[in-house]
């Protein structure tokens, strides 16, 4: 078992691990960081390099978060203070606690320079170790917004909205005990971080400028098109 600090450090570590750089190196021999929006996130493995190395970048950044939050958390061995905590479950926080520092591995990433993605897919697994039902329904919202505008980022900004809201719902209007205060108050801060990480985004929803996915068939991407 293992002490607060460390799963900290090892909840870090792992969400730093570039899955969607190390994939475009190892199996297409490109950098995504130098092609599409230069970021580097699942979203533009899916543009560069297509369906497939996005769906695996995306699956290994949910993993980093599920894996912080629902194994490395429940492995230490000393209690976290609770002073001015008294009203949130140590458990659950030390969850969060787990969660937000493999998001921030994953935003600032030690293995390749501190430069990596926006960090919704490691949040979206930290909130399935927490909280799988509201999960699934903010994923429902997520597609339903996606499908019916074709914007990734509205989809992904009202997907950050509808976390919180269905956390308080359910906690506050249908008394599910099972969800902690803190989860809610978790939500509202990931939801500004998104906003604020989406800030460009939202100027180009506004002005007319934000691009749209043009079909739902699996792309190819820039990697695939060029072998044609």
């Amino acid at each position: 078992m293992l002490s607060l600090s460390i799963v900290v450090l090892l909840s870090y570590l792992v969400g730093s691990i570039p899955g969607s750089v190390w994939i475009g190196q190892w199996r297409y021999g490109i950098d995504i960081r130098e092609h599409g929006s230069r970021n580097a996130g699942a979203t533009n493995a899916f543009r560069v390099l297509g369906w497939k190395a996005g769906i695996l970048a995306t699956t290994v950044d949910l993993g980093k978060g599920l894996f912080a939050a629902g194994i490395i958390a429940t492995i230490r061995i000393d209690a976290i203070p609770t002073t001015g905590l008294g009203f949130w479950e140590e458990e659950t926080v030390v969850r969060l606690i787990a969660g937000v520092a493999a998001v921030v591995g994953h935003i600032f990433p030690i293995w390749v320079g501190f430069k990596g993605g926006k960090g919704v897919n490691t949040a979206a697994g930290v909130l399935f170790a927490l909280s799988p039902v509201t999960m699934a329904i903010t994923i429902g919202v997520f597609a339903i917004v996606l499908f019916s505008s074709r914007y990734v980022s509205l989809a992904s900004l009202s997907a950050a909205l509808a976390f919180p809201s269905t956390v308080a719902i359910r906690k506050y209007l249908f008394h599910v005990d099972s969800i902690d205060a803190s989860i809610l108050f978790f939500g509202i801060l990931l939801a500004t971080s998104i906003f604020i990480a989406h800030r460009t985004n939202i100027n180009r929803l506004l002005t007319g400028n934000e691009s749209r996915i043009r079909t739902f068939r699996p792309s190819r991407g820039m990697r695939g098109r060029s072998e044609v």
